[in-house]
């Protein structure tokens, strides 16, 4: 019984060699089914919480439900198939290494018109107001971010529910990357769809800090994350960011322009600057990390069932 293994192994080599498909991505195609929803159900006055939480129930209910049925009725050989192809769908490994190295590139020749238009198409923040640190800080903070998000807990929900987890997980991740603004539009609509990805991630986020730790520096790591996370905003990216920088010893961080302002943010991790070396460091973390948790799988598969297929 060491398919579970074999499965995460077989989805981070297709998405090593294949990446993101670049057509027919189903993850796009859910996004543009949930931006119809959203502007049917998200007008008027009326709209708020409830109808929200029928969005979530009407657009994530069917599909993992089909999930369900077709692991459950398909045969052994297919099964392996079908969640190999769905967790490399749901991967983002080698896209998430493309926008990194996208701006650790640039960065190194000191292009920086290359590097912040790089970096602007994968952070929220001001990219033309960002200098050579702002840079370096934002990429990595991507990188350790959404290596929770987009790989990790990925690999977490597989593990624990199958192909349906993992169909749940990422449609609910889509919808709060589309829902889960702190504006006037989403505040109420898309409070079901941020809670509710919190929840998701919030053990493998810690489980992602964890490996952020046990492969850097690891005492640094450790108490970064007990001593800064909990000041971070985000209940899941705060564990997350400490740890990582920690890890990388690295600084994150700290001010950060977003449109006509700047949001004055905790410092975390220690040690040294961001910069290019960084953004490929933490992209090394994020590597390392997949393929440890495919060890660990298969180690712990082989020691419960004596080593028997």
């Amino acid at each position: 019984m060491v398919v579970p293994a074999l499965v995460c192994g077989a989805a981070l080599l297709l998405d090593h060699c294949l990446g993101e498909p670049r057509r027919w991505h189903p993850v796009v195609g859910f996004g543009n089914l949930a931006a119809a929803v959203e502007q049917r159900l998200n007008r008027g006055a009326g709209a708020g919480i409830a109808r929200g939480l029928l969005a979530v129930v009407a657009l994530v209910v069917p599909l993992t439900l089909l999930a369900w049925l077709v692991v459950q009725a398909a045969p052994w050989w297919l099964v392996f198939v079908v969640e190999a192809v769905g967790l490399w769908l749901a991967l983002s490994l080698r896209g998430l290494r493309e926008h990194g190295l996208a701006v650790a590139v640039p960065l190194e020749k000191q292009d920086l018109t290359g590097a912040r238009r790089a970096v602007g198409a994968i952070v929220s923040r001001d990219a033309e107001r960002l200098d050579e640190q702002g840079i370096a800080r934002a990429a990595t903070e991507s990188m350790l971010e959404n290596g929770a998000d987009a790989v990790f807990a990925s690999l977490f929900w597989f593990l624990v529910a199958g192909l349906p987890g993992v169909v749940l997980h990422r449609m609910v991740n889509t919808l709060d990357a589309m829902w889960g603004y702190r504006s006037e539009r989403f505040l109420t609509f898309g409070r079901v769809a941020a809670r509710l990805d919190d929840v998701m991630n919030w053990i493998p986020a810690r489980l992602t800090a964890l490996t952020y730790a046990v492969l850097g520096d690891t005492r640094q790591a450790l108490r970064c994350w007990q001593t800064q996370a909990s000041a971070w905003d985000s209940p899941n990216a705060g564990p997350v960011m400490a740890a990582g920088a920690g890890a990388l010893d690295v600084r994150l961080g700290g001010a950060a322009p977003y449109g006509a302002r700047i949001r004055r943010r905790p410092i975390l991790g220690a040690g040294k600057a961001a910069s290019a070396g960084a953004i490929r460091a933490a992209l090394v973390l994020v590597t390392h990390g997949a393929w440890l948790w495919v060890a660990l799988v298969l180690l712990g598969t082989l020691v419960v069932t004596g080593g028997k297929g």
